[in-house]
């Protein structure tokens, strides 16, 4: 996961309300396991729309998404960051999140920024020709008008944002931890590792008489 500590440019100013996972990526997208290629799907329904914003050349390739109220509820597909991700979107800003898509956006380095309706209103009204800033390190969304509003997000994702650690990253930040412990075991309790060893002989023969 590449690490974030700033995001910074030109910003989709949606604004839509109770935004489902099936309308960020509808589900024949699904079929896939790969998370390249979904930004094609994403929001196609709303792209089918003449003049939508996705498609509209002045936010081509915008690394920030303004939207609404309860944004990415429905599905807990994750097939729905990944689709964000694919189309350069590094952080949705909104009142309320789904609480599974806030937890698949952070797995996937998107940072799911929580302001109120108000600082949502004027950042609609910004971003329709000025860029947004935001900043992982003073916790805080910026305009070119000097607008400064500040956010709370888990000291936890923060640092995994900042870092890139994902799952993954994370479990293998511990992997000389991990080898110790796995030699102390095999030195102090030698037959647990003999005993899984034989696991698949001692349920072949259970039930014997």
């Amino acid at each position: 996961m590449e690490p974030v500590t700033h995001v910074s440019g030109s910003a989709y100013p949606w604004g839509q309300k109770n935004v489902d996972t099936d309308v960020i990526i509808p589900a024949h997208w699904l079929k896939t396991i790969k998370r390249s290629g979904l930004g094609r799907g994403a929001f196609e329904t709303v792209r089918a729309q003449a003049g939508n914003i996705f498609d509209d050349p002045r936010y081509a390739g915008s690394p920030i998404l303004i939207a609404g109220d309860n944004f990415g509820c429905g599905s807990s597909r994750e097939h729905a960051a990944w689709a964000l991700a694919d189309m350069g979107v590094r952080a949705v800003i909104a009142p309320s999140f789904s609480d599974i898509f806030s937890g698949n956006a952070f797995k996937n380095g998107i940072v799911a920024v929580v302001l109120p309706q108000e600082a949502i209103d004027r950042l609609l009204a910004v971003a329709q020709d000025q860029p947004v800033t935001v900043d992982l390190e003073t916790m805080t969304v910026t305009t070119p008008f000097q607008d400064r509003f500040t956010f709370a997000l888990d000291p936890f994702r923060r640092r995994c944002l900042m870092e890139g650690l994902d799952e993954v990253g994370l479990t293998l930040a511990k992997d000389t931890a991990i080898s110790k412990f796995e030699e102390a075991m095999h030195q102090q309790r030698p037959w647990i590792e003999q005993r899984s060893g034989n696991a698949g002989i001692a349920v072949e023969g259970a039930g014997r008489t």
